[in-house]
């Protein structure tokens, strides 16, 4: 009986250090997963909106614009699918960063989650007002002078739309961040260094945020200079998150 219960023991030992070797693996895949997909979208991003899209908008000029639209019609249909690809990986990224953090603290986690999640999917519904604008594109060559006129006052609504979408959106991104950078600095495993940086870019994205929902005449773009904690985080992920054992 002693022998049986002996091997008992030993059996639930080695289901629990093969459970924690499982838990080990999985935080670290998933300190991985974020750092590549936050590398992948810091690639495909400005790609997809300034090279493929913005590129094609002429400020104040909507014919020109369509013009543009028209001609590289393939690129800006391109862009969109470059964008919803960047809310995917967003998605991708919200569970990895939950699955690696949890242990700091599950609820905060669980929180930064659902804000990014609830991010991503405003901005993936506000690229229906792209392709909107590109399916008016398609019959800009058709009509009298007038409906053409109102197709591009239509085609510039709808640019303006969906940057407004993604404008609202990030919003949340910086609430998202800033509970991040809050649970950073206070899990014990990632640089407080990081953390402050990730509090200073979500303030960026509430900043401007809020200063053109609530201003029309905004146009600072302080994201621009606070971003640096988003590239933190992914630096580390990459060289050193990975590779930290789990607690």
């Amino acid at each position: 009986m002693e022998a049986a219960w002996r091997a008992d023991r030993a059996t639930d030992l080695g289901s629990r250090i093969d459970r924690t070797k499982s838990e080990e693996l999985s935080s670290r895949q998933a300190a991985l997963v974020a750092g590549v997909g936050l590398f992948s979208m810091a690639v495909v991003a400005p790609i997809a909106n300034f090279v493929f899209i913005q590129k094609l908008v002429v400020a104040n000029d909507a014919a020109a614009t369509v013009r543009k639209i028209a001609l590289s019609d393939a690129t800006f249909r391109a862009g969109i699918v470059g964008l919803l690809l960047v809310a995917v990986l967003d998605v991708i990224v919200a569970w990895a960063l939950h699955v690696f953090l949890r242990r700091a603290n599950p609820s905060l986690s669980l929180l930064a989650a659902l804000f990014r999640l609830i991010y991503a999917g405003m901005f993936a519904a506000s690229l229906n007002e792209l392709l909107a604008a590109s399916r008016l594109v398609g019959t800009a060559g058709h009509g009298s002078v007038v409906e053409l006129a109102q197709r591009d006052a239509q085609v510039m609504h709808h640019l303006a739309s969906f940057q407004s979408g993604w404008d609202l959106a990030l919003l949340l991104f910086g609430l998202h961040l800033l509970i991040l950078g809050a649970l950073a600095f206070r899990s014990g495993f990632v640089p407080r260094c990081v953390g402050v940086l990730l509090g200073v870019s979500g303030l960026g994205y509430l900043i401007d945020g809020l200063g053109k929902t609530l201003s029309p005449s905004y146009d600072i773009t302080v994201a621009a200079f606070t971003f640096i904690g988003e590239v933190a985080l992914m630096l580390w992920l990459l060289i050193k998150g990975w590779r930290l054992p789990s607690a």
